[in-house]
């Protein structure tokens, strides 16, 4: 029993003790238009979504491995292709960024978790 109550115990304090510095990222198409082949491009990795249709958002963690621009890609409707090179992340940040998508631009607004 003693066994058991000290391995439960040193569980729970590996769980409380790690805690993952992560961004929680929002695509958001603001546009009353498809949106397609999204390319989001953050330090140390990237990640996409083939598609998101008007209104609709997609949610995504990130955990920046150096300092360096969130930049984005994506075509709109008419396929034509946009970049956009959004706010500036650091190692061990973390908190929100909300990227909301016209046909022509990308505009983000990263909130620090406090």
């Amino acid at each position: 029993m003693r066994l058991r109550t000290l391995f439960l115990a040193l569980i729970v304090l590996a769980l409380c003790g790690c805690r993952a510095h992560m961004i929680h990222v929002t695509l958001v198409n603001a546009s009353s238009q498809p949106i397609s082949t999204i390319v989001v491009d953050y330090p140390g990795a990237t990640f996409g979504v083939n598609d998101l249709a008007p209104g609709q958002t997609f949610g995504y963690a990130i955990k920046p491995l150096e300092t360096g621009a969130i930049k984005v890609q994506f075509a709109d409707a008419q396929g034509k292709n946009h970049t956009s090179t959004l706010d500036t992340v650091h190692k061990g940040d973390e908190g929100s960024l909300e990227v909301r998508f016209s046909q022509d631009h990308a505009a983000s607004q990263f909130t620090p978790r406090q």
